[in-house]
C-alpha cells in the first residue's frame, strides 16, 4: 500500500461518525505519517479462526470499540441466518485488561439492538465460566472479552458456539465470511432496548462453583498449604472461593497480586507459563513453608504451579508435567473407584508430550489427538458426548479440563484437582513432585521443551513464512545424529515415511504444522502461533523409565543433552 493509499484509508475514520478522541487521535498520526499510521492501517484486523487479538489503538488494525463493534454485527448476522425464527441469547464476559468491561459493554449493546438477549457478566469472570454460562442459559453464541496472557497493550474477543466452546468449521469460516462483510461502523446496530440486557452475578457464579466441588473430593481434614495468585487477573473470582467451599484452611491468596489491574504493574508478562510471573508467589511460600503455589493468567484458563522438590526447593513444573500428573490422578481415582469400562477417554494436542497416552494406556483408557488450540478437545468432548465419556485433557501450554459441563480449558477446576492431588499425596506421606516422578519410574520418563520466536511486525509475519516454507521445501535428513524417519504435514493433511516412501493421510483439519519424527522416538514440530507474533517450535524426547527416584538427575540431565543437541543442530 502506497503513502497516499494509506492517508486515504485512514482519513475515513475523521467521518463524524466516530468519536472525537478517536478522530484526534487519528489526525495526529496522519499528520506524523509513521510507521504507527502504517500499523494503524495497513490492513483490517483479521477476524480469524479464534476471533480477533491484538494492540489496542485506535485504526482498523487495532482493536476498539469500533472494530469490536463490526466483528459484533457481522457475529449477529451469522446468528440470525443459523438460528432463524429462533430466540438467540448470547452471554459476554470480559478480563481485568484495560478497556474490557467498554468493549464488553459495547458488543452487548449491539447485540440488544439486533434483538438478542445479551446476557452481561456484571463484571470481570475467568473465562471458562462464559463457557459455563453459554450452556447453563441456553445461549446460541458467547464472547468473552480478552487477550488471555498477552502482554498489556493486548486486547481480544474471542467467541464461543453454543455448546460452550470456541468455534470450529464449519461455524468459524462462515462468521468470518461475515464479519469481513462489515465495511463501515455506519453498518453496526446501536438502538438498543436496556431490557435486552440480562445481567450475570452471583447466582452462575455459585452454580459454576458447585459443578466444580461437584467433580472434587472434600478435603476438610486436609493440611495442604496453598498460596494462590491471580497475577491481577479473573482467578480471584474463582479459585479461593471454590477452595474455601471445598474445606481447604490454608490458603494464601497473594495480596500484592490480588487486585484486578490490566497494566499488571507487578509483572512484565502475566503468563504463568514464565518463571517470572510466579516469583513472588514461590517468595512468599518459601516464607510460609507452603506445600504449592497456583498462578491463573489474566483470563484464568490457564495455570502455572510451584512445588516442592526433594530437597525442600520449590521448582516449576512444565505443562506437559502437571498434565502428566493431572492425567494420572484422575485416571486412577475413576480406576480405583470402579469406574472404567473402556467407554472413557482423554484429549491431548499433538504438541503434548506423549506422556499423556502412556498414562492412559497404562490404564486402559482411549486417547485422542487434536490440532493445536483446546476448541478441537471441545470438538472432540461433543462428538463422542452419549457415547464416550472425557474425563481429563490438557495442553503443552498450560490448559486442561476436567469432566465436560465446561468446554474450554479451566483454570479453577484445575487448581482444584491439582490441589486435591497434591493434599491426597500429602496424606500418604508423598509430595505432588514424587508424584511426577512416580510416573517417570512406572509409566514413562519424557521431557520437552519449548522454543519460541517473537516476531513483530509486517516483517514479523513475512518472516515466519519464509521459516515455515523452508521446512516443507528442505525438511532435514537428520537431527543430531538421528535420522528423519517421518514427516508429518498438517497443512496438506499427509504424513510420509521416508524408509519407505509411504504415505497415508492425516484425518484432522489442515493446519499450518510440521512434524518431524526421529528413529529414535523423538519429535520436533514447527507452529506459528495462531495468536501471537511467534513461531513456536516444540522438542519432546523419550528416555528410559527411573530405576528409582534417586536416578532422577542422571536421567534428566541425558535427556537435557539429547534436546540441546536437537536445538543445536537446528540453530534454535
Amino acid at each position: 500500500m502506497n503513502n497516499a493509499d494509506l492517508v486515504t484509508r485512514a482519513e475515513q475514520w475523521l467521518h463524524p461518525s466516530f468519536d472525537e478522541e478517536t478522530r484526534s487521535e487519528v489526525q495526529r498520526l496522519i499528520d506524523e505519517n509513521g510507521n504507527d499510521l502504517l500499523e494503524s492501517f495497513h490492513k483490517d484486523l483479521d477476524f480469524g479462526t479464534g476471533g480477533l487479538r491484538g494492540i489496542m489503538g485506535v485504526g482498523s488494525n487495532r482493536v476498539n470499540i469500533y472494530t469490536i463493534g463490526m466483528a459484533t454485527q457481522g457475529l449477529a448476522n451469522y446468528l440470525k441466518k443459523a438460528f432463524k425464527g429462533e430466540t438467540i441469547g448470547v452471554a459476554i464476559a470480559h478480563d481485568c485488561r484495560n478497556n474490557s468491561d467498554v468493549f464488553a459493554r459495547k458488543a452487548a449493546e449491539i447485540l440488544a439492538a439486533n434483538g438478542f438477549e445479551a446476557y452481561l457478566f456484571e463484571s470481570l469472570r475467568p473465562t471458562p465460566e462464559l463457557s459455563y454460562a453459554v450452556r447453563k442459559n441456553n445461549c446460541k453464541a458467547g464472547i468473552v472479552i480478552t487477550a488471555s496472557h498477552n502482554p498489556k497493550e493486548y486486547n481480544g474477543y474471542k467467541v464461543y458456539w453454543e455448546d460452550g466452546a470456541q468455534l470450529v468449521p464449519p461455524h468459524d469460516n462462515n462468521v468470518i465470511a461475515e464479519v469481513r462483510k462489515i465495511k463501515n461502523p455506519s453498518e453496526v446496530k446501536t438502538d438498543y432496548r436496556s431490557w435486552n440486557i440480562i445481567p450475570l452475578g452471583v447466582e452462575t457464579d455459585r452454580n459454576y462453583w458447585e459443578s466444580i466441588a461437584s467433580v472434587a473430593s472434600e478435603q476438610h481434614d486436609s493440611d495442604l498449604k496453598i498460596v494462590f495468585t491471580p497475577l491481577h487477573g479473573t482467578g480471584v473470582n474463582g479459585i479461593p472461593q471454590v477452595l474455601d467451599l471445598l474445606g481447604y484452611q490454608d490458603v494464601t491468596v497473594l495480596e500484592e497480586q490480588e487486585r484486578p489491574d490490566g497494566n499488571f504493574p507487578t509483572v512484565k508478562s502475566p503468563n504463568p507459563e514464565e518463571a517470572a510471573a510466579l516469583e513472588m508467589a514461590i517468595n512468599r511460600a518459601t516464607k510460609i513453608n507452603a506445600d504449592i503455589v497456583l498462578g491463573t493468567d489474566p483470563d484464568a484458563d490457564r495455570i502455572g504451579i510451584a512445588v516442592k522438590n526433594d530437597e525442600g526447593e520449590f521448582v516449576l513444573l512444565n505443562g506437559n508435567q502437571t498434565a502428566a500428573v493431572l492425567v494420572n490422578y484422575m485416571l486412577r481415582k475413576w480406576h480405583g473407584a470402579g469406574e472404567l469400562d473402556g467407554n472413557q477417554f482423554i484429549c491431548k494436542t499433538i504438541v503434548t508430550s506423549e506422556i499423556l497416552k502412556e498414562i492412559a494406556n497404562h490404564y486402559k483408557v482411549k486417547t485422542y489427538d487434536t490440532l493445536t488450540g483446546f476448541k478441537w478437545i471441545a470438538e472432540v468432548i461433543r462428538k463422542k458426548e452419549g457415547r464416550e465419556k472425557f474425563i481429563v485433557g490438557g495442553e503443552e501450554s498450560y490448559g486442561y479440563l476436567v469432566d465436560d459441563f465446561v468446554r474450554d480449558k479451566d483454570a479453577v477446576i484445575s487448581a482444584v484437582i491439582i490441589c486435591e492431588a497434591a493434599a491426597e499425596a500429602k496424606k500418604a506421606g508423598r509430595s505432588f513432585y514424587q508424584e511426577l516422578l512416580g510416573i517417570y519410574k512406572d509409566i514413562a520418563f519424557y521431557k520437552e521443551s519449548l522454543v519460541s520466536v517473537t516476531k513483530k511486525g509486517i516483517s514479523g509475519s513475512e518472516e515466519i513464512a519464509a521459516m515455515m516454507d523452508g521446512f516443507r521445501k528442505n525438511p532435514p535428513e537428520a537431527v543430531a545424529g538421528q535420522k528423519v524417519v517421518t514427516i508429518r504435514d498438517y497443512q496438506i493433511q499427509e504424513e510420509k515415511e521416508l524408509a519407505t516412501g509411504k504415505i497415508k493421510g492425516i484425518e484432522l483439519p489442515k493446519s499450518n504444522v510440521i512434524q518431524v519424527v526421529l528413529e529414535d522416538g523423538s519429535l520436533f514440530t514447527a507452529r506459528p502461533s495462531g495468536t501471537e507474533p511467534k513461531i513456536k517450535f516444540y522438542i519432546s524426547v523419550k528416555g528410559e523409565k527411573l530405576s528409582s527416584f534417586g536416578n532422577f538427575d542422571k536421567e534428566n540431565a541425558l535427556l537435557e543433552n539429547k534436546i540441546e543437541a536437537i536445538k543445536t543442530d537446528l540453530n534454535l
